[in-house]
């Protein structure tokens, strides 16, 4: 019986020490394998900028988008803005998770934009952020000469010269289920400027976040910090910035915000913002989201 006993514990004990042995190395294989983060921010774009969210494969976002007028308009003639309206439609579509491209046109200039976004890099448990690239171009389709809202005059030649280009590098990291921060450094190519003494290449500095409030609810803001060179229009023109919320519901994203920018398009809220915060010039705005699959294996929408 001794004997049994002692066979015994010895296999015991081996096959604890085998159980042991094979646990650590599970551990350790799963420490080696990335744990990507997921969900930094509810939708792609944050309010007039994107994020660094891409669109799903195979799935479709259908954006709507409203800015109505300053609310330092009047009640009696304006109702705080509510009587103006300036609308953008846009398409963006998932090629693969990290690829997005997109399509849109806005009333304001009725210009026609389009870009492609590109998910380089993704936050784990080994990456600190996320990286996208980002890059558009829009074209101006109003009949030439026609006035902006800065007073200058603009005359195009050419289709080529109503077009703009923007380039962004999204970089963004979620601290925690509740806090996400994002820097935008950003380039614009204007074709054709507004005044002759405007430089053709803008840079600017965006900088944004959310913070979560409830399970479907953020509290967003952004701010782009752009030179404006040393044109004779340059002091009618402001940094962007913007607060607002998300709200998720099933397969939307109601985006509710005020800003002092009424563009919808990288060339109108970074680089022609003509509101001021301090003297009222507040227009208040909303996106609409609607995700649609068209991926056979997905049984409901991803957004």
């Amino acid at each position: 019986m001794k004997k049994y006993l002692l066979v015994f514990s010895c296999l015991f004990s081996f096959q604890s020490f085998c159980q042991d042995d094979l646990m650590d190395m599970l551990e350790k294989e799963k420490g080696n394998q990335p744990e990507y983060t997921t969900a930094t921010f509810k939708a792609t774009r944050l309010i007039n900028g994107q994020t660094i969210e891409t669109v799903s494969k195979k799935h479709l976002n259908f954006w709507i988008s409203h800015r109505f007028g300053a609310v330092n308009s009047g009640f009696i003639d304006n109702f705080f803005g509510l009587d103006e309206a300036r609308i953008r439609l846009g398409l963006e579509y998932g090629l693969s998770d990290n690829l997005t491209v997109g399509l849109g046109r806005s009333s304001q200039e009725k210009t026609y934009d389009y870009y492609v976004k590109y998910k380089a890099i993704r936050q784990s448990n080994k990456v600190p952020v996320t990286v996208t690239g980002y890059l558009s171009g829009a074209a101006n389709t109003m009949a030439t000469g026609y006035t902006l809202p800065s007073g200058s005059t603009l005359k195009f030649n050419d289709n080529l010269e109503r077009q703009t280009y923007c380039a962004q590098i999204l970089i963004a990291r979620k601290f925690s289920d509740k806090l996400s921060l994002q820097i935008m450094p950003t380039v614009i190519h204007f074709n054709k400027t507004e005044v002759e003494d405007m430089k053709n290449d803008m840079l600017a500095l965006g900088f944004g976040g959310r913070y979560k409030l409830s399970k479907r609810v953020t509290l967003n803001a952004e701010y782009y910090l752009t030179d404006h060179g040393n044109s004779s229009v340059s002091d009618k023109y402001h940094n962007s910035l913007a607060i607002g919320f998300d709200i998720e519901t099933g397969g939307h994203v109601f985006q509710l915000h005020f800003t002092n920018s009424r563009g919808m398009v990288e060339r109108h809220f970074i680089a022609q913002t003509l509101g001021e915060w301090g003297k009222g010039d507040i227009f208040y705005g909303f996106n609409i989201a609607r995700t649609f699959s068209f991926d056979g294996k997905s049984k409901k929408d991803k957004h």
